[in-house]
């Protein structure tokens, strides 16, 4: 068995933003010569997440809008009491998770037809990281 570790800097111009990484994580399994295995990808901070999902701007909308209305940014978080404003991305991370494990499978994804690996951000504008790892044969 093998591992591949690979960081990814993303910088996002809005303080919500949703990047579609498949690519960078294709580009990350190409290196690593792994062809069964599983890939790791998470985000390196607590007001981020990293989600398999379809490539549509409709449900990005949709999953941002119910992410709003359970987590709105404003009101008096606790969080904010330390001198921070961004409590509400903090509940957005713990309700979707800032990472994912991604099954490989002769050497490609083993996704569905219409699966993409998406960053999301939810306190942006400023440097980012994520790291991929690569485990397998």
């Amino acid at each position: 068995m093998k591992s591949h570790t690979k960081y990814l800097k993303i910088h996002t111009t809005k303080s919500r933003e949703i990047i579609n990484i498949t690519r960078e994580c294709e580009s990350a399994l190409a290196e690593s010569g792994i062809t069964e295995g599983m890939m790791l990808v998470s985000a390196m901070h607590i007001t981020a997440a990293v989600w398999v999902n379809d490539n549509e701007p409709g449900i990005w909308q949709d999953a941002m809008q119910m992410l709003e209305e359970l987590a709105p940014e404003g009101p008096d978080y606790r969080h904010h009491h330390t001198g921070e404003d961004n409590g509400h991305a903090h509940l957005k991370n713990i309700l979707t998770h800032h990472q994912v494990i991604l099954p490989i499978t002769q050497g490609q994804f083993d996704f569905g037809p219409w699966q993409t690996v998406l960053y999301v951000e939810f306190d942006g504008r400023r440097d980012k990281r994520l790291i991929i790892k690569t485990i397998g044969d």
